[in-house]
């Protein structure tokens, strides 16, 4: 397990790598001037130029990128043209937020997405497998923000029954900041009342961000469970009187899951980007509303700073989900 474990750390680096590059690049050809941004409306060219240089931006591109690097090994992601803080500390105090969100989302999306999916594979061309792969692709299809604007028409403006924005209601009192995980904090706090408050807040967030990731779990679920159905080992369970309820959620779901892990490991990275819109319409003070701040301040620092913790959170998260494979095709260690 250790030799597969360090294989697949050691093949995150040059995709680490590649993104600063890619990610560099891109932003650097976008034509704006972080240090005009950082000096403010007030600061006189002569300002600008003095700050510019400060900031190595009047150097060429591999040097500016060299600087980057530098910055990058030693964890310095420099100050933040919005908020005028240094970007480590920003991401630090956002980054709970947005992890707590979509973790709460994709659990939303595995705990329903694969019971609906051995539910559509068992009932196979019936009702239920019919109406579910309806609403699987409707999940798929429909853009999450007009699903978290009508949430909000419906159990906030027209029903009230939960909040229409934000993470904490502004009368509750927040609880001592231990983890940065609001519902944990308030737990070890003690503070049920701001766990419940918290709970109700993260609930329209967390369904509009789960839609698209429980249609495709629902959808990978399905055509694992129909393939293993067609097993010889299966056949032979069925003829020796195994119980139909037993075999289906032991050992078939166990033989199928291996494309749905996959799946799950690769839609956390596309939850976390998928937050920045659902962040921004529901004021969720995490990583998603930060970026869009940044892209419209053109705040370098900050942009390149997210984009390359989201990249090593997705890079653990696929290192988990390899070792869960690992776990349950122990095959797939052998080989590695």
């Amino acid at each position: 397990m250790t030799r597969y474990l360090l294989r697949r750390l050691l093949l995150t680096i040059p995709s680490l790598f590649g993104l600063l590059v890619v990610t560099f690049l891109l932003i650097y050809i976008v034509p704006s001037d972080t240090a005009a941004a950082m000096a403010g409306d007030a600061a006189t060219p002569e300002q600008i130029a003095r700050l510019r240089h400060e900031m190595g931006l009047d150097q060429s591109v591999l040097a500016q990128f060299g600087l980057y690097l530098d910055r990058v090994l030693h964890l310095q992601f420099g100050e933040s043209a919005f908020s005028h803080r240094a970007v480590a500390v920003d991401i630090a105090q956002r980054l709970p937020a947005t992890l707590e969100l979509t973790f709460f989302a994709l659990f939303l999306s595995t705990a329903l997405g694969i019971p609906l999916g051995v539910l559509c594979a068992v009932n196979h061309n019936r009702w239920p497998d019919f109406l579910l792969r309806f609403f699987s692709v409707l999940g798929v299809a429909v853009a999450a923000f007009w699903v978290a604007i009508m949430l909000q028409l419906l159990f906030s403006m027209q029903l009230g029954w939960l909040p229409l924005r934000g993470e904490l209601s502004d009368e509750m009192l927040a609880p001592p900041r231990m983890t940065g995980f609001l519902l944990i904090d308030s737990a070890l706090a003690w503070r049920w009342d701001a766990f419940a408050d918290a709970s109700r807040h993260l609930v329209l967030p967390a369904i509009t961000l789960a839609l698209g990731g429980l249609a495709s779990i629902t959808r990978f679920t399905r055509a694992g469970v129909l393939e293993t159905l067609q097993k010889d080992f299966v056949l032979y369970e069925r003829a020796v009187g195994y119980r139909r309820s037993r075999m289906i959620w032991i050992y078939v779901l166990r033989n199928s899951v291996t494309a749905t892990l996959t799946q799950i490991g690769l839609l956390f990275g596309s939850l976390i980007a998928g937050g920045v819109v659902v962040e921004a319409i529901f004021d969720w003070p995490g990583i998603g509303s930060y970026t869009v701040q940044a892209i419209l301040t053109g705040d370098h620092q900050v942009m390149l700073a997210v984009t390359l913790m989201i990249g090593v959170v997705y890079a653990g998260v696929n290192l988990l989900t390899d070792l869960v494979h690992g776990l349950v095709d122990p095959r797939l260690m052998e080989t590695a």
